[in-house]
């Protein structure tokens, strides 16, 4: 699985018009599904997610994760958007191939398994619409982006 993190001070998901997903402080997860896949990747990359420490602590360095926030009397929240431009190849020229990309069904089955878990493991989760049309808005804090590839 592939995904790319970023941390926000907020972020939104809109589809034909209206709100569908939306945290305050937290993380922006754009995932993946590659061929191969499994949900043990799947589980592997929601625990490195929520132990990702990449949010400050008083000292101002980058000591705490998700999880963490919830224990400082913060709540950060987790944003979870399919995003299957993540496996493009571009090495074949300037135009992307997604063959390494899981099969649409294969793929909504993975996200829709990563986010029931995530679900379970935090307090606080909103996802974007699997395959929609989507207009990702973000403040990036930092900025702060990771990428992951599990």
């Amino acid at each position: 699985m592939i995904a790319v993190a970023q941390r926000v001070s907020e972020a939104r998901v809109v589809v034909a018009g209206q709100v569908i997903g939306q945290i305050q402080k937290g993380l922006l997860l754009l995932l993946c599904a590659e061929q191969g896949d499994t949900t043990a990747k799947a589980d592997k990359l929601l625990s490195k997610i929520l132990k990702l420490r990449i949010f400050s602590d008083d000292a101002g360095k980058m000591n705490h994760s998700l999880q963490d926030l919830d224990g400082h009397g913060l709540q950060g929240g987790l944003l979870i958007v399919s995003q299957f431009t993540l496996a493009a190849d571009v090495s074949g020229g300037n135009r992307p191939s997604f063959t390494q990309a899981a099969a649409p069904a294969e793929g909504q089955r993975l996200y829709d398994y990563f986010v029931t878990e995530a679900r379970e493991a935090h307090p606080i989760v909103q996802t974007g619409q699997f395959a929609a049309d989507m207009k990702v808005h973000l403040v990036n804090d930092g900025p702060v982006t990771i990428p992951l590839h599990i």
